[in-house]
């Protein structure tokens, strides 16, 4: 799973392990591994799979976050934070934020007739979003572009390289020297951000400390940042291969969510996600030790001919997969994850990928791939295309 050959097709790999070893330990990861839905879907619902493991994993590099947290500390913690992430506060307060980043970026090379889809648009677009909705300094936005690239590069260092894990440990002190004085500051003079209603939120008298804010906003940028920027890329560069497709979501914006949904099966972002069991677990035909590390491939998972007819074909017109609850807790992919630790950020992300479809695609009306250009995929832990090379009539 660390080789070069692995990286370039993990999903031949996952077919194997499916089919040959479902369950199976890893020495240099340290990790028992599962790749079949019924099991990765078990780890993500089943409480007796804790995320403990991410006082290892996240800890160093976010500080402690609400995804370590367990029962009534984490519902109270995610109640705080979740009404900005749904419903009228993120459709009224946010989709103007949403809206004006993707234009601001589009229009710096609308005139080009060229573009890299992934460096001028996917990589900086859901960053600046994020920075915008917190009510932070534009001016610092290259900034939270490195300390974003640091933070991810320590998440998915499965090999253990020293430089990368010092760069995500300097990163969670120059991020937290930076933003804790701002935290503080907001606190004294509230605006209509959402760094404020983190500040100010409160349930039976619980709110959220200095470091609790800091370390969600931390997690906000890297998990927010990363997932978006790469499903963004992924559903452009699937649907400029599937042209018949591309033309179908071009005629009917309705389909952008479907187009979504699909990317996020067939190339989701997060490929790997860990667990770690408070108690023996049987599984998969063999027994997970009690504070075990459990690897759940999400990659895998969204492939198995078990869950999907033709897996291995990207077709926004399946009836295996439903878009209408493809971004709720009811998903029938496995790409947010599931359970009380589903992803707060799937409407954000939604409303993402749709702004920036509707925009890019009224943009450009001929938008197809550079002459000679082939995407490729790009990484273990979490993946997506290294580049977007596209070409157009210039506006």
């Amino acid at each position: 799973m660390l080789s070069p050959e692995f990286a370039a097709d993990p999903y031949s790999a996952y077919a194997a392990f499916r089919e040959q070893a479902p369950l199976f330990y890893h020495e240099v990861m340290q990790s028992y591994v599962l790749s079949r839905y019924v099991d990765v879907e078990r780890t993500f619902k089943d409480p007796v799979f804790t995320t403990a493991n991410y006082d290892w994993q996240l800890e160093p590099v976010h500080g402690k976050t609400i995804l370590q947290l367990s029962g009534r500390e984490h519902s109270v913690r995610r109640a705080l934070v979740a009404p900005a992430f749904r419903g009228s506060e993120l459709q009224e307060k946010f989709l103007p934020v949403i809206e004006k980043n993707s234009a601001e970026l589009i229009d710096r090379f609308r005139a080009a007739g060229s573009a890299d889809l992934v460096t001028q648009f996917a990589n900086r677009f859901p960053v600046g979003v994020i920075v915008d909705m917190l009510g932070l300094d534009k001016a610092d936005h290259d900034r939270f572009q490195r300390w974003y690239t640091s933070i991810i590069a320590f998440l998915g260092n499965l090999s253990g390289d020293e430089q990368v894990t010092a760069d995500g440990l300097r990163t969670k002190e120059e991020f937290a020297a930076y933003m804790i004085p701002v935290v503080r500051a907001r606190r004294d003079a509230l605006g209509d951000d959402l760094l404020s209603t983190l500040v100010s939120a409160e349930i039976d008298g619980e709110t959220m400390s200095d470091e609790d804010v800091k370390a969600f906003c931390s997690l906000l940028l890297a998990a927010g940042g990363e997932t978006t920027d790469k499903a963004i890329a992924s559903m452009f560069a699937l649907l400029l291969q599937h042209p018949e497709q591309l033309e179908a979501v071009r005629a009917d914006r309705s389909l952008i969510a479907p187009a979504f949904a699909e990317t996020l099966r067939f190339r989701p972002p997060v490929h790997m996600i860990m667990r770690q069991p408070a108690e023996d677990v049987e599984i998969a035909g063999g027994v997970i030790p009690a504070g075990s590390t459990v690897t759940a491939l999400i990659g895998s998972a969204n492939r198995d001919p078990e869950r999907y007819k033709n897996p291995d074909a990207f077709d926004i017109f399946r009836d295996d997969l439903t878009a209408s609850s493809a971004f709720s807790a009811a998903a029938d992919h496995l790409a947010f994850a599931l359970g009380r630790h589903f992803c707060v950020g799937a409407l954000l992300a939604k409303s993402e990928v749709e702004v920036a479809a509707n925009q890019l695609l009224d943009a450009f009306p001929d938008l197809r791939f550079a002459d000679g250009f082939v995407p490729v995929e790009k990484g273990v832990f979490t993946r997506g295309p290294a580049e977007l090379r596209v070409a157009f009539t210039p506006a």
